[in-house]
C-alpha cells in the first residue's frame, strides 16, 4: 500500500518512543481531558465548508467564507453566514472532531472551492481572522507550497502562539515544503495505521510530529453519507480532536504545553 508522504514514519517497527517527560506524577488520559468532551473551546475548519445537517456534525457555531474576488479591496471577500461544503472535505474533519470532543464549538471557515483549490492569501486572511476571533483550536487540513507566503505564514503561527491559539497541520500527501504545517509552532501531523483514534503517536524526529489513524477510514462526507479515504488531511482533526479536550479540561494552556500532555499520552511513549 502507497501511505502519504511523511506517514512512513509512523510504520510499525520504525517509530522510536516519544520523548521522556520525567514528571515525578504520570500524566493520564483522565487528568488531561476531563470529561473529554471539549465543551466551550472553539474549534476552527479551515476548509472547504462544514456541513451541518450530517449527523457526525450536527452543529455548527458559526460560519464565514474568504473569497478571491479581483473586485473587492485586496480582491479578497469574506462573507458571514451560513454556507453549504462545496466539496465534502471540511464535513469529514468537523465530523472526525466531533466524534473525538462532542460538546466543542465548531466554526466553519470557508477557504477551498468546489475543486478543493485555493489561494494562499485567502487562506493566510482565514487564519488571521481565527486568531482575531478568539479561536482556541484551529484545523489546517491544507497547506500552501508557495515560498512567497513562507513569511506570512509563519509570522501567523507565531501570533497564534503568542495568543494560546493550537494550530493543527496536516503536511501534504507528497513529500514536499508546505506551510504552514511544517512550522515548528503548529502541530504538524501525518497518517498513521490503525482504527483507534484514541490512539496518537508522537514522532521524536519531526517534521511529522503527530500520527493519527487515517489510512483507510470512513470519514464523513457530503449529503449525510461517508467515504472510506485515505490522507493526512484525515488524521489532522484526529489531533485537533485530542487537543480541543485537553483545552477544555485545563483553559489557558499554552500551545508548548498542550504538546507535552499529548506526548505523554501517545501510545508509543516510554
Amino acid at each position: 500500500m502507497t501511505l502519504p508522504a511523511w506517514s512512513d514514519a509512523f510504520r510499525e517497527g520504525r517509530l522510536g518512543p516519544a520523548p521522556g517527560l520525567d514528571l515525578e506524577v504520570p500524566i493520564t488520559a483522565a487528568w488531561a481531558y476531563g470529561d473529554g468532551t471539549g465543551r466551550g473551546v472553539r474549534v476552527a475548519v479551515i476548509d472547504s465548508g462544514v456541513d451541518a445537517s450530517h449527523p457526525a456534525v450536527r452543529h455548527v457555531e458559526g460560519y464565514v467564507a474568504f473569497e478571491h474576488d479581483p473586485g473587492a479591496d485586496r480582491e479578497l471577500r469574506r462573507v458571514e453566514g451560513p454556507h453549504d461544503d462545496l466539496y465534502g472535505h471540511g464535513t469529514a474533519c468537523g465530523g472526525i472532531i466531533r466524534s473525538l470532543a462532542p460538546e466543542v464549538e465548531l466554526f466553519s471557515v470557508r477557504v477551498l472551492g468546489q475543486r478543493l483549490t485555493g489561494k494562499a492569501y485567502v487562506f493566510a486572511a482565514a487564519l488571521e481572522w481565527c486568531i482575531d476571533n478568539r479561536m482556541d483550536v484551529v484545523n489546517l487540513s491544507l497547506s500552501t507550497s508557495n515560498e512567497d507566503y513562507f513569511d506570512v505564514f509563519h509570522d501567523l503561527c507565531d501570533r497564534a502562539s503568542f495568543h494560546r491559539v493550537m494550530l493543527v497541520s496536516a503536511l501534504a500527501n507528497e513529500r514536499k515544503a508546505s506551510y504552514p504545517s511544517q512550522f515548528a509552532g503548529v502541530f504538524s501531523v501525518a497518517a498513521s495505521e490503525g482504527a483507534d483514534r484514541e490512539l496518537i503517536t508522537c514522532n521524536p524526529t519531526p517534521p511529522a510530529e503527530w500520527g493519527a489513524p487515517a489510512v483507510e477510514i470512513e470519514v464523513p462526507w457530503l449529503d449525510g453519507g461517508s467515504i472510506v479515504a485515505t490522507g493526512n488531511s484525515f488524521a489532522a482533526p484526529v489531533i485537533a480532536g485530542h487537543v480541543a479536550r485537553v483545552v477544555g479540561a485545563h483553559p489557558g494552556i499554552t500551545p508548548f504545553q498542550a504538546k507535552t500532555v499529548l506526548a505523554a499520552l501517545a501510545a508509543n511513549r516510554p
